[in-house]
């Protein structure tokens, strides 16, 4: 008798109708069978309708798209294509996801006579404006740099017959609404529409009842859910020893492989010099890096050479390593959502994996909004091997600086937090405002260099000047009072002439 479950296992690429190159190139990359949401969206995306489409990071939606996307192309060439007129946009939030995602493109239209490029910031723009003056049938971009080639003029986006937004979530989340909306103006209205999300929230139903008509619905998961695959520990320590325990857990379990994710580009940085001091090689990668650099620490993560790759939330979107086994939350995120896309990078392409968080006291308040997000409790474990340093460096406490930022972004700083401990500083009240700000006198701060011998603090610097005054002091005074311009010319014993301005 057949069921759901009977007809899930049936489906085959073989039966989506997909072109023949294409049925090759999945071939070759030793896959047979799609995930849920590639037998759901490509489909829905063959038939040509607008596509709103949800599922857990790592579950094929890369793959959901560019299969029919390279089908439909392939299906209608276009005879005597102009130069960087594509005929398909994939947007995406990041230039490490855009590298992922030309590269599926390559990977899957290896056999097709289609031509791909992919567009970022942060390299050199004049190679793509290069590969721009030839065939371009599929751009993926990110959305500053697209802007930057539609104000030079040398990318046209008339021709373009289908979009994508892909991890539109993220994109929102880093402010690319408004270039969202500049590209879509400059987008013939008929089109086909995709959507792909890992998350969706209230800002995603307002952007997709914007920009589709009539959408096909996809979500092969729980709103906001985390794969069941993936193991999910809690470590309650104090932000002093993160550092210390997670070396530990590298060493005492001989971990290979483990992206650890920081809340700051500053925190990556730090906590990659300090595995590197311990023994253990790492490497950060952030928006601050160069390209090349980010390309070079991905490279090496991912052949292994590197174990430990540090990343801030922003430059790990985009990330696809094959049976990743460990991620770390160093530090919990301010947003429980990216709770969800952080350990997302384990557990991908039905593999199991482990996502450990390192929680001091002052981000319970963050672990308790995560597991509201995920609708369960994170099992606490305690490391029993682990044994705090008994001296530890003065630098090892967390700065004030820092816990001020958290403070802010959790929403819950207020004026002059963290400084009521603290000594002022020199020229500085109790409350931090500086005494520079106050009106100058030019008794405390005489302007003539005779004076200037005396120290600031002294009691000649507050107290009334004797009687004896030079005429320059003299007129010094008289110029202060009239907040006149201190040039040489009003410092002379003579009388100075304002003139009418």
């Amino acid at each position: 008798m057949p069921n759901t479950a009977l007809q899930n296992t049936e489906i085959t690429f073989a039966s989506l109708n997909l072109a023949q190159p294409l049925m090759r190139a999945i071939a070759d990359a030793g896959y047979t069978k799609p995930t849920p949401v590639q037998a759901q969206a490509i489909p829905m995306v063959l038939a040509g309708g607008d596509l709103l489409a949800g599922a857990q990071t790592g579950t094929g939606k890369t793959a959901g798209f560019t299969l029919p996307i390279l089908h439909l192309l392939t299906a209608k060439p276009i005879a005597n294509q102009r130069p960087g007129r594509p005929r398909c946009l994939i947007l995406v939030p990041t230039r490490e996801l855009a590298a992922q995602v030309e590269e599926s493109v390559q990977t899957y239209g290896k056999y097709l006579p289609l031509k791909s490029m992919v567009m970022f910031g942060g390299v050199n723009i004049n190679p793509q404006m290069k590969a721009l003056r030839g065939q371009v049938d599929i751009l993926v971009a990110t959305p500053g740099r697209l802007l930057d080639h539609v104000g030079q003029k040398t990318l046209d986006l008339s021709g373009v017959e289908i979009l994508v937004l892909d991890e539109a979530d993220r994109m929102l989340d880093m402010g690319f609404i408004r270039d969202i909306k500049k590209i879509l103006v400059l987008l013939p209205k008929q089109r086909q529409n995709l959507l792909f999300s890992a998350t969706f929230s209230d800002e995603i139903k307002t952007l997709s009842d914007g920009l589709l008509h009539n959408p096909g619905y996809v979500e092969v998961a729980r709103r906001n859910s985390t794969v069941e695959l993936i193991s999910q520990s809690i470590h309650h320590v104090p932000q002093k020893l993160k550092s210390y325990l997670l070396a530990h857990l590298i060493k005492h379990n001989d971990w290979k492989q483990v992206l650890v994710f920081t809340r700051t580009k500053h925190g990556a940085n730090r906590l990659t010099e300090k595995l590197i001091a311990d023994g253990i090689p790492a490497a950060a990668i952030h928006g601050n890096k160069s390209q090349p650099a980010r390309t070079k620490a991905l490279a090496q993560f991912k052949d292994g050479t590197m174990p430990v790759l540090v990343a801030t939330d922003i430059a790990a979107r985009g990330l696809d390593i094959d049976q990743l086994p460990h991620v770390v939350n160093f530090e919990l995120p301010n947003v429980p959502e990216d709770y969800v896309h952080r350990i997302g990078r384990t557990g991908r392409a039905g593999s199991s994996g482990a996502a450990i968080s390192l929680v001091d006291k002052e981000e319970q308040p963050f672990l308790r909004d995560i597991e509201r997000l995920i609708k369960r409790e994170i099992p606490v474990v305690t490391v029993d091997s682990f044994v705090p340093p008994a001296n530890l460096p003065a630098e090892a406490p967390r700065p004030p600086r820092q816990a001020h930022g958290q403070r802010r972004n959790s929403g819950q700083r207020t004026a002059g937090a963290g400084n009521r401990n603290r000594p002022p500083r020199e020229g500085q009240t109790r409350d931090g405002q500086s005494q520079r700000q106050k009106p100058r006198n030019p008794q405390q701060l005489p302007r003539n260099p005779q004076q200037r011998e005396q120290p600031r603090n002294s009691t000649h610097a507050t107290k009334p000047r004797p009687p004896q005054k030079t005429a320059d002091q003299q007129h010094l005074s008289e110029a202060a009072r009239h907040q006149a311009m201190p040039q040489p010319a009003l410092f002379s014993p003579k009388p100075s002439v304002r003139r009418p301005r």
